[in-house]
């Protein structure tokens, strides 16, 4: 049965003073550096796809969060500011879908000269007609979701009757503005559109963009996920590999969450994110800001930390640097190497709250 959304537990920022930070690049408990980090512009999203926003929960009724409730842009290049002074090397922006928030472009532009690698998560709807200003702000590169190329089963998916030229139009346009290459990413779910897989792989062989299949995960509470509809990575490359032959490529950093694969005739990559069957929680790497501010240190968090009492506290830069650093030291997530039918089912922050 799927669930109503209820408020996630946010743990207060600003109840006790953090120690202060003592220069060395922050570890977690698991010796996991920080690099990533990952910012919610917003929770609203244009689409209602059948794994993160399901329409019977993110109905006509549901109250998204106040635009005071919010992050200012301002704010969130403040606390982006400060996390690559703690060693932050790379920036996505996501939703919902971020493209819905108002100017984004603007965020971009101040988001840009910080130095990080800076891309965006899109699912593409809205990229076509903002490419251009985007990427003239500064954003480098995007990820585009694509569940799909039969149209039918792209909409059913979206649940907003998209279809999927409107999306390849969107990729082509990054393309051409020169946020390329782009990465396209398939979540797969059994019996809904794993018949797609190899067709997704073929239309973009040669392409120079890169293909990501992720294993459908129990993200949230809402998405009425069970182990019957994951499609296992391993199988994944098989089906691609009895047509494409592939062979394995060494990643290109530590913590990099897709297992990478090239065609053996060089028509390019693809890569698989197997956060359900391989577990790659021991090289996570990977902060979340929320929309209205809350810090999650994990995608299968039960509860955030918020970081908005500080930010219109009055509490200056050192503070919040001294509190994102105590909390990241005292990290010890692991929920994809401990998940079990049990903890699949504990209550967790929607993916539309904190973004992929």
């Amino acid at each position: 049965m799927i669930e109503k959304v209820i408020p996630i537990r946010l743990e207060s920022g600003a109840a006790a003073a953090a120690p202060p930070w003592d220069g060395t690049p922050p570890r977690d408990a698991l010796a996991r550096p920080l690099r990533d980090l990952r910012i919610s512009v917003t929770d609203r999203c244009n689409f209602r796809c059948v794994y993160c926003m399901p329409r019977e929960v993110f109905d006509a009724n549901h109250a998204f969060l106040p635009h005071s409730a919010i992050l200012s842009f301002e704010e969130i290049a403040r606390t982006a500011r400060i996390f690559v002074g703690l060693g932050v090397k790379k920036i996505r922006l996501t939703g919902g879908e971020p493209l819905v928030r108002k100017d984004l472009h603007k965020l971009v532009a101040l988001l840009a000269p910080l130095g990080a690698d800076l891309t965006l998560t899109t699912n593409g709807s809205l990229l076509a007609r903002q490419a251009p200003k985007l990427r003239e702000a500064g954003l480098q590169r995007v990820t585009v979701s694509l569940d799909s190329l039969d149209d039918a089963t792209f909409r059913r998916m979206n649940d907003a009757d998209v279809a999927v030229t409107t999306v390849l139009e969107g990729i082509a346009a990054a393309a051409a503005a020169g946020l390329a290459p782009v990465k396209i990413n398939m979540v797969v779910k059994r019996a809904m559109n794993d018949h797609q897989i190899v067709d997704l792989a073929r239309h973009f062989r040669g392409s120079g963009h890169v293909v990501r299949f992720i294993e459908y995960m129990d993200v949230g509470s809402t998405n009425g996920w069970r182990m019957d509809d994951v499609v296992p990575s391993a199988e994944v490359l098989a089906r691609i590999n009895a047509h494409f032959p592939l062979e394995s490529l060494d990643p290109q950093y530590a913590g990099e969450v897709a297992a990478r694969w090239r065609y053996r005739d060089g028509a390019g990559e693809i890569g698989v994110i197997s956060s359900v069957t391989q577990a790659f929680c021991r090289d996570c790497n990977r902060i979340r800001l929320s929309t209205e501010g809350a810090l999650f240190t994990c995608l299968f968090a039960s509860a955030g930390h918020d970081l908005k009492a500080l930010l219109r506290g009055g509490g200056s830069d050192e503070a919040i640097r001294d509190r994102i650093a105590a909390l990241w030291n005292g990290r010890s997530d692991r929920y994809s190497e401990i998940r079990t039918a049990e903890t699949a089912r504990l209550r967790k922050v929607e993916m539309s709250y904190i973004g992929g």
